[in-house]
Formats: C-alpha cells, sequence, structure tokens
C-alpha cells in the first residue's frame, strides 16, 4: 500500500478552484448562468483594441473561457501575490459573468442593486 498523496496545490489547481467557486457562487444567485460553461484558457489567440483580453465570450454556444495567464501574471507590480491573484480571479469571473448577462458585476451580491 502506498502512502497518500499530498493534496493538488499548485498554481494551476488554486486557479482553478478559485473559478470554481466564483462560478457556483454565481450560479447559485443569477439562474440566467446555470446553463453557461465557463472553461479555462491559457492565453488568448490575439490582442483586441483594449488590450489582452482575460476571457471570451460566446454567445451562441453559452461559453465564457476565462484566460489564465493575463489574469494571473498581468498584475500590477507589488500585487502578485496570492491574497491579489485570488482577487483578480475572481473579479475576472464576475466581470465576465456580467457582461455575458448585460448587468453591472456589483449586481451579482446576495442583495443586488
Amino acid at each position: 500500500m502506498r502512502p497518500p498523496l499530498p493534496p493538488l496545490d499548485g498554481r494551476i489547481d488554486r486557479f482553478d478552484v478559485t473559478i470554481g467557486t466564483a462560478v457556483e457562487f454565481l450560479r447559485g444567485t443569477w439562474p440566467e448562468l446555470e446553463e453557461v460553461r465557463f472553461e479555462i484558457g491559457g492565453l488568448p489567440q490575439k490582442a483586441d483594441a483594449d488590450g489582452i483580453p482575460r476571457w471570451r465570450i460566446d454567445r451562441d454556444e453559452r461559453r465564457i473561457v476565462l484566460f489564465r495567464i493575463p489574469i494571473e501574471r498581468l498584475l500590477p507590480p507589488g500585487h502578485d501575490d496570492g491574497i491579489h491573484r485570488r482577487i483578480a480571479i475572481e473579479s475576472a469571473v464576475f466581470r465576465a459573468a456580467a457582461e455575458y448577462v448585460g448587468k453591472d458585476p456589483w449586481e451579482f451580491g446576495p442583495d443586488g442593486p
């Protein structure tokens, strides 16, 4: 019998868990997101007029793709630690979901506007 393996706790694992937790909250709050697939991509294929996108929305396929590398790596200087990285990830999920449903991200709170 082998000894138990330690839990996965790398940067990619934490990214996935943070995305999953935020998506679970949003789906429980906003029924419009129940059938939307949230996917994780590495990098967008190209920059757009606003720079490097953090997510891509495909309403026809009911899909939001969040790009891990720009979300995690393009943080302001001095903000590249675990807490700021988690805030950036959650913020990207909320902003992408808000764009998808046509709402302000602040409307996703438990009380709404």
